[in-house]
């Protein structure tokens, strides 16, 4: 069972959805004894930096029970969007520390001449380290962003997609069983279809 955490900053519907058309069984929960029955965790995310790190912190047993999954069971988690975001150590949006699962920062796109941010709509984003997240993702996978900031990672072994967007940022990271997609799967058609999967057979 793969349990999309509700902390109250995400996209839960879209993404149950989606898991249930390609297959998966999934729930949404937010109570830490369910996630604690989990197989395997996706941590959405749309809206602020600060925010969600406040809601995970301050949700009684929501850190604990995540860290526990993500680093000590070693289940795997896929962070979407901002949750991918929330994977790093900090972010320039916000003052608050990340879950820093993997080393790395969120800042913003910066200001270039005819760059429209945020970032909305389809993109190309290329495998750069093999991983079974992206298996059979084709030649030219395309996916759905909505973001402001982007992430770079401080170890390259941990960038698994690049994008360009004014500038190069990692796409999707990942760090053992810790995973996490910039754009939104869920969104994305065959291609979001394929990720999803893959994560499923992990």
């Amino acid at each position: 069972m793969i349990a999309i955490i509700d902390y109250g900053m995400g996209n839960l519907g879209s993404m149950l959805n989606m898991l249930k058309r390609i297959g998966v069984k999934a729930c949404i929960a937010s109570d830490p004894e369910a996630i604690r029955h989990a197989d395997k965790l996706v941590l959405p995310g749309v809206g602020a930096f600060d925010a969600a790190m406040k809601s995970i912190n301050d949700s009684p047993g929501m850190r604990d029970v995540l860290e526990n999954k993500a680093l000590v069971e070693k289940v795997p988690v896929l962070g979407v969007c901002l949750g991918m975001q929330l994977l790093t150590q900090s972010s320039e949006e916000g003052k608050l520390a990340g879950l820093g699962w993997i080393a790395g920062a969120t800042n913003r796109f910066p200001r270039l001449d005819g760059l429209k941010v945020p970032q909305m709509g389809w993109n190309i984003a290329q495998p750069t380290t093999p991983s079974p997240l992206t298996i059979d993702v084709g030649n030219e996978p395309r996916y759905y962003f909505v973001h402001s900031y982007c992430v770079k990672v401080d170890d390259p072994a941990h960038s698994l997609m690049r994008c360009h967007y004014g500038i190069d940022f990692d796409a999707s990271i990942g760090k053992g069983n810790i995973y996490g997609v910039q754009f939104h799967p869920e969104k994305s058609h065959r291609f979001g279809m394929q990720i999803l999967k893959n994560f499923a057979d992990l």
